[in-house]
């Protein structure tokens, strides 16, 4: 095996020795440890585990590696993954007809601070074309027609399967996915939501906050589920704001927190940084990678 980091995720029923059985396994396999992070859900009796090994005096291949670890998981009931960090996430992004969160995607893409390849970028409007060109992306304009939904979300699958995307992030796409195409991409869906969720789903939430005169104001980044605006949460942030906000300051302050906490999610999905258990996220921090 060449030099890499390899990451791997592990979620099991917590018990006593877990931390020496998997180190263990990885020294005795000549692997060097770079990180590893841990948490135990006390109430729920499970661990969760990220580790990063330096692959580099490691003699052994990734199938054999894989079929020795599932020797040790299986009678432990690890639920596990592995990243060899030696590819690129193949990304996916649609949007609606709002710009700011598509804008700081792409580029925090082009300064090299987001590890991934954007394939492509998905729109039912035209009016965000102009960011793709400029960017040198290639857009997709397929619109949502009356009756027509399902025709639509096939030719987006269409488009996903081509370019073997990875991640689709839904930067303000203003569509209901439909239950068929969600449960193509299992934890493979991030969507931005314009609140704090749970409070104001749906539209216009801005409006409404200004009509309860909120005092915070925050931003949701969930992994999409079949129940809207339900699923896992990655990442969520919140700014103060006063009784002499207006529904438009707060929509603005909003798309800055929109902003950092899609682009946050993100590279926590890309960095491998996230276990998914009872739709709860468990998100580790970084380590410096």
């Amino acid at each position: 095996m060449k030099s890499q980091i390899v990451t791997f995720l592990i979620k099991c029923p917590d018990n006593k020795g877990l931390v020496a059985k998997i180190t263990s396994f990885f020294f005795n396999h000549g692997f060097n440890i770079v990180s590893c992070q841990q948490y135990v859900n006390s109430i729920e009796d499970v661990y969760f585990m990220r580790i990063r090994l330096d692959a580099t005096d490691a003699k052994i291949s990734k199938k054999e590696l894989e079929e020795k670890f599932l020797g040790l998981a299986e009678p432990l009931e690890f639920t596990w993954s592995v990243n060899y960090g030696n590819k690129k996430s193949n990304v996916a992004i649609m949007v609606s007809h709002t710009s700011h969160c598509l804008y700081d995607l792409l580029e925090r893409n082009q300064e090299g601070n987001l590890d991934c390849n954007i394939k492509m970028i998905i729109s039912n409007h035209e009016k965000l074309r102009p960011i793709a060109e400029m960017f040198h992306i290639p857009y997709y304009y397929l619109p949502v027609k009356k009756g027509e939904k399902q025709k639509q979300e096939a030719q987006v699958i269409e488009l996903l399967n081509q370019e073997k995307i990875d991640l689709i992030v839904m930067a303000r796409y203003m569509q209901i996915l439909s239950e068929d195409f969600i449960n193509k991409y299992p934890e493979r869906i991030i969507n931005i939501h314009h609140s704090f969720l749970p409070a104001f789903q749906g539209a216009n939430p801005y409006k409404r906050a200004y009509d309860r005169g909120v005092k915070l104001i925050g931003a949701t980044a969930h992994y999409a589920t079949v129940d809207l605006d339900e699923g896992p949460i990655i990442e969520q942030d919140i700014e103060r704001v006063t009784h002499d906000s207006t529904p438009t300051t707060l929509k603005h302050i909003g798309a800055d927190i929109e902003r950092l906490v899609l682009a946050k999610a993100v590279k926590c999905h890309l960095n491998n940084q996230i276990i998914v258990a009872n739709n709860r996220a468990v998100v580790f921090p970084e380590t410096g990678e």
